[in-house]
């Protein structure tokens, strides 16, 4: 079997199995340009390997990517007897070390949200107005969702009834079900009422939030209208910080504050690390964990209940 048979046997058997695959198939299609599609696997050597991984520049986390596409293939071939031995180097590639994300404080959380903040950075807006924009942000930060998750809902995938929000085929391939509080769920029944008062479609294919003319939301477009409303309410990054605050980071900020939340009621933050795992749909407890010890206010309300617990008081 040729190396490109190969690839494409375990392109298919990787979305057989649940999994877009989509960035990992154009990156092993891609290793074709270093390496003869038509040879045999084994013919494949680790300099080859090593030229693909270096690339025109320094290890970039497109490199490390690269990487486990590789070896994931390679796993695959050797145990369906595709190849003989594994070409990959035993190192992975290092990528540079990611900046924090930025927890916004409540009072900058209440300024982004400020309804009249909020008109103020769309005033004169074409397609996006100011409250879908806010609806959007409240729904990111409130239900801790992703912009594409947020962006994709439809009528269909919100039960304002049950206040419970259907987040479908997302970054991992899964779909969950996400509860919401009576307050956001309050603010999206009003979006929905002044939909059909805009005379938008809403059919239960219809995006939840869409622009004026009904089409799905541009991240470019609420990413201008983000750095705009930050302008706007004076929320910057701190004196010296190398991180700049991101609309993405309304998500982590949800998490952070949740698990603050939980540790000032004495709830029993490790049982419940996997429920928030599963709320915002994280592959794994590990893209969940790194949350604890993300800001100096959630370490000091850690370190107050292990002080606690070892001067024998109740471990909740």
């Amino acid at each position: 079997m040729t190396l490109r048979e190969a690839i494409e046997r375990y392109v298919l058997w990787r979305q057989a199995h649940g999994a877009k695959f989509t960035t990992g198939a154009s990156l092993l299609r891609r290793f074709l340009d270093h390496a003869d599609g038509d040879a045999a696997c084994d013919a494949v050597t680790t300099g080859q390997v090593l030229a693909y991984l270096a690339g025109d520049g320094p290890p970039t986390r497109h490199s490390e990517n690269k990487y486990y596409a590789l070896a994931g293939f390679w796993r695959h071939a050797i145990s369906r007897g595709h190849a003989a031995r594994s070409p990959m180097p035993v190192d992975a590639p290092r990528s540079p070390v990611r900046a924090p994300p930025y927890i916004y404080s409540r009072d900058e959380l209440k300024r982004l949200f400020d309804p009249a903040t909020v008109e103020a950075s769309r005033r004169g807006a074409v397609q996006l107005n100011a409250v879908t924009f806010r609806t959007l942000l409240l729904l990111l930060y409130g239900a801790g969702l992703r912009f594409g998750e947020a962006t994709r809902l439809t009528m269909a995938d919100v039960d304002l009834a049950n206040a419970v929000l259907t987040i479908r085929a997302t970054k991992f391939y899964k779909s969950r079900l996400v509860p919401i509080g009576p307050r956001l769920a309050a603010l999206l029944d009003r979006h929905v009422l002044q939909r059909r008062q805009a005379g938008l479609v809403n059919g239960q294919n219809a995006l939840l939030l869409a622009n004026q003319n009904g089409t799905r939301l541009a991240s470019s477009t609420v990413q201008a209208a983000f750095d705009k409303l930050r302008r706007i309410a004076g929320v910057h990054r701190a004196t010296g910080g190398r991180t700049i605050p991101r609309l993405h980071d309304l998500r982590h900020s949800f998490a952070v504050h949740r698990l603050t939340s939980w540790y000032r009621q004495g709830a029993d933050v490790q049982r419940l690390l996997p429920v928030l795992s599963t709320y915002l749909g994280h592959a794994d407890l590990e893209g969940t964990k790194v949350y604890l010890s993300m800001t100096p206010e959630l370490l000091e309300q850690a370190s107050l209940r292990f002080a606690r617990y070892a001067a024998g008081g109740r471990h909740a």
